[in-house]
């Protein structure tokens, strides 16, 4: 019987990334995978597969509505939505086999099957063929997170579906109702509006987005995908739904009246839970909060000596860049180095056109805290690569410390801008000043400028605005 120095279970970002580290810094690494496939629902059925049908379509949308451009025929333009899913495989295959690669090349033990603890210093894997005892110095957790599913609203995979089901549909919906509209709602919205379903996003908050974004951010990301043809219904309470023939209702209230809204799917987006079920924690003894998560300390260490965990697991936001950060801080504290995660500086995107991207406080999260501020916005709308590239919707907030001038935040809705917040964040990493991204150099002509002019509009001297 081997002896490990860390057994990991779960291989998704959190899970493979710290089995990675963990080999990096000399350590005995095994990792417990049930799935037959590395990269946990990340790689498999979330970020990455949304993402290439959500490249897929924007490249359809953007050709058919291309005439201005001198696209001949754009209009009569068609899609085939099993080719689109083939390309999602394809990507998603050659990602699996990629970390798969990673993970075998650092000479890590992978362990097909389900892992529990089994006491001090074991882990249990149950597989097919049977179960084994793994015994090892240090245990991680990392065993994600799972869609939510509402007690009315229960998924049948076909009138009523989660992001699994969404992500994998072989046709287009003529109605599809989307409840929630946070980033997985509001992606799968932007996927099938694109390719002609009548979208409606219902949502019992009176913005869209998630929490990371001031309302008046979050307006100008609803007036753009009105534009684009979906509908929301915000401040609706879901009560349940209707299954009728061929069709389905969604059943809610809106200001203490009963609506209802007709579908073909109803794709329900509220949210994710922690996947601790199965880990034998109760027979362990290892602590839970109020919602399932694990308790842990600064140091991700478990209330069981030797017993660690990460990710969608433990309390934060449910993201795979998190999960990645705690995995390598976590293994360098068992190491005995001094990992660390700064977790007031984690970006969060919406991945739809235009993306939506956030970090660090907003100004009503600031205001709760009896922070003074001074916040620039630049209207997208303003600068010049977005005009000639047709993307002028948006907007760049950024929101300083009044007295200090720090950065404490800052978010972004305009095209890419999963790719621009990096700059603001990056700033925030060494506690930058609205003056220091004021006067830092931006290429011309870039929508990245927009950043420069709200850092500057902080102090209201933005070039490009009155």
């Amino acid at each position: 019987m081997s002896q490990y120095d860390l057994i990991i279970l779960g291989a998704g970002p959190g899970g493979y990334v710290a089995a990675i580290k963990a080999a990096q810094l000399g350590l005995k690494t095994a990792l417990v995978e049930k799935s037959p496939h590395l990269g946990g629902t990340c790689l498999n059925v979330g970020c990455i597969p949304s993402k290439a049908l959500l490249h897929s379509t924007e490249l359809f949308h953007a050709a058919s509505h291309g005439a201005k451009h001198g696209l001949v025929g754009a209009d009569k333009l068609t899609f085939d939505v099993a080719a689109m899913m083939k390309n999602k495989g394809e990507v998603v295959n050659r990602l699996r086999t990629g970390v798969k690669t990673l993970v075998e090349k650092r000479g890590i033990t992978l362990v097909q099957g389900h892992g529990r603890l089994a006491g001090p210093g074991k882990v249990e894997v149950e597989a097919a063929d049977g179960k084994q005892i793994l015994e090892t110095k240090n245990i991680l957790l990392a065993t994600g997170s799972s869609v939510v599913e509402l007690p009315f609203l229960k998924y049948d995979g076909a009138k009523v579906i989660s992001s699994d089901h969404a992500i994998a549909l072989e046709s287009v919906p003529a109605r599809l109702v989307i409840v929630g509209a946070g980033a997985i709602g509001l992606e799968m919205a932007s996927v099938w509006s694109r390719l002609g379903s009548k979208v409606t996003v219902v949502e019992m908050m009176t913005t869209v987005g998630g929490p990371g974004f001031d309302q008046d951010v979050s307006k100008v990301a609803e007036r753009a995908f009105k534009k684009q043809g979906i509908d929301f219904e915000l401040g609706v309470k879901v009560t349940g739904a209707r299954l009728d023939g061929e069709g389905a209702v969604l059943l809610a209230e809106k200001n203490g009246k009963p609506v209802e809204f007709a579908a073909d799917k109803i794709l329900v987006a509220v949210g994710r839970k922690p996947n601790t079920a199965g880990l034998g924690a109760a027979e362990a003894g290892l602590k839970l909060d109020e919602r399932g998560r694990v308790a842990t300390d600064a140091h991700f260490a478990t209330n069981l000596p030797g017993v660690y965990a990460i990710g969608d697991i433990i309390a934060g936001p449910m993201l795979a860049h998190k999960a990645e950060e705690e995995g390598v801080a976590c293994v360098e504290n068992i190491a005995g180095k001094h990992g660390h995660v700064n977790y007031d500086i984690i970006p969060g995107v919406v991945y739809t056109e235009p993306e939506l991207s956030c970090v660090g406080l907003t100004e009503s999260d600031c205001a709760k805290r009896g922070l003074t501020v001074k916040v620039g916005k630049f209207n997208v709308m303003a600068n010049g690569r977005a005009i000639a590239s047709d993307a002028t919707d948006g907007v760049v907030k950024i929101i300083a410390d009044a007295k200090t001038d720090k950065v404490l935040g800052a978010q972004i809705v305009c095209r890419n801008s999963s790719e621009m917040i990096a700059t603001v964040a990056s700033h925030m990493e060494y506690g930058g000043s609205a003056e220091d991204i004021a006067r830092t150099c931006f290429a011309h002509p870039t929508i990245s400028e927009s950043i420069k002019e709200a850092a500057m509009a902080v102090d209201k001297m933005s070039i490009h605005s009155l």
